[in-house]
């Protein structure tokens, strides 16, 4: 386990051109993520854009899933999110997920972003493993 965090979005992509997402493993069954909202992540009401806030569990979330199954490709099958607060340009937004269950094909998770100390968003995910040829 560590406690540094480590750039995840090396690779070309959604989460790289929007800023990348930091991401470090806490346990067995919880993990953290976190990213900076600048410009680009807002709505015309000027605080940060559900889409991206969804986009953020997603990579987060999912690359718990996939530290969670053994580093196994994994696909989200559903994620379920509350937005329950706001964040602005400038704000630290800091993911925590914990892992609820896992078998041989699904992880069952629970996610939430906070910032300044606050839940903005809440979200329960069910991710797929998948086979490693499956995807060569």
């Amino acid at each position: 386990m560590s406690n540094k965090f480590e750039q995840i979005s090396i690779k070309s992509g959604f989460m790289k051109h929007n800023g990348g997402v930091l991401f470090r493993t806490m346990s067995e069954t919880e993990y953290e993520f976190k990213t900076i909202i600048n410009e680009n992540h807002l709505n015309n009401a000027g605080i940060t854009h559900g889409g991206y806030l969804s986009a953020l569990i997603d990579a987060g979330a999912g690359t718990a899933a996939h530290r969670a199954s053994g580093n196994a490709p994994c696909v989200t099958i559903s994620l379920d999110l509350k937005f329950i607060g706001a964040s602005k340009v400038g704000d630290e937004v800091t993911g925590f997920t914990r892992i609820l269950k896992r078998t041989s094909t699904l992880i069952f998770l629970f996610c939430e972003l906070k910032c300044n100390d606050k839940i903005i968003t809440s979200a329960s995910g069910i991710w797929k493993i998948l086979k490693k040829n499956l995807l060569t």
